[in-house]
């Protein structure tokens, strides 16, 4: 196989494994088996060790490898980070709704109601379709770098394979990565203690191999936004 054939397969694997990671991570409806998967996996691998200079930072095998950072620089987020408000009661309620027709007169108010994901707030950043920085929400408006961490999370897409028409190279998403009933189910399977566990392994975990952090699941709340600076 000549470099540029190699290329050509590579892209083709990058696009379907990433296809896959989104099938079976995200929308919970795998097309194919871990046998199958694994044939792809492996295939990508080889290539990349034939054709070394054709190893990209977006390719699905760059997440795993290595230690994971324990040390991190900060940065500030572009827009704050802010947190969820609770109540328990139905006054504090309907204090908020006045509030907000307050701000908003004669609009018409609606509200959505969605179960809170309680794991660790991140935000990652695409540029040009490709993750680029990915941080912890730390004080809201300063946050630790943990893009090499977040690599790992096969529910974390690498690379957008499209660009709907209109949407900004330059992307922000924020959301909560967490671990899901089945993935502390997995770790009793593989007895791997887990007392008093959050979502703070995030920031120390190590990678294991291609299965590493499979367990790990990323609930995105926020819309994609263009961003107004590059900067930071």
């Amino acid at each position: 196989m000549t470099e540029s054939e190699a290329k050509t397969r590579i892209a083709q694997l990058h696009f379907e494994i990433n296809r896959h990671n989104v099938l079976y991570y995200v929308e919970a409806r795998p097309e194919l088996s871990d046998r199958e998967y694994d044939r792809l996996y492996d295939e990508l691998k080889r290539l990349e060790e034939q054709f070394p200079s054709l190893i990209t930072p977006d390719s699905p095998t760059q997440r795993v490898g290595g230690q994971a950072l324990k040390d991190f620089r900060s940065v500030a987020h572009l827009k704050p980070m802010m947190s969820l408000d609770n109540t328990y009661s139905f006054d504090e309620l309907r204090d908020f709704d006045g509030r907000v027709r307050k701000l908003l007169p004669g609009e018409l108010i609606q509200y959505v109601l969605e179960p809170k994901v309680d794991g660790c707030s991140i935000s990652v950043r695409f540029e040009n379709g490709v993750m680029s920085l990915g941080t912890t929400r730390g004080d809201g408006t300063t946050g630790d770098d943990i893009t090499e961490n977040l690599r790992t999370i096969r529910a974390i897409p690498l690379r957008l394979n499209s660009l709907p028409a209109g949407m900004p190279s330059f992307l922000e998403v924020r959301g909560e990565a967490y671990m899901p009933v089945e993935g502390f189910r997995k770790l009793n399977e593989t007895r791997v203690s887990h007392r008093g566990m959050s979502l703070s392994p995030i920031l120390v975990m190590r990678q294991r191999g291609p299965s590493s952090n499979s367990i790990l699941r990323w609930w995105r709340n926020d819309r994609w936004r263009r961003c107004s600076t590059q900067s930071g």
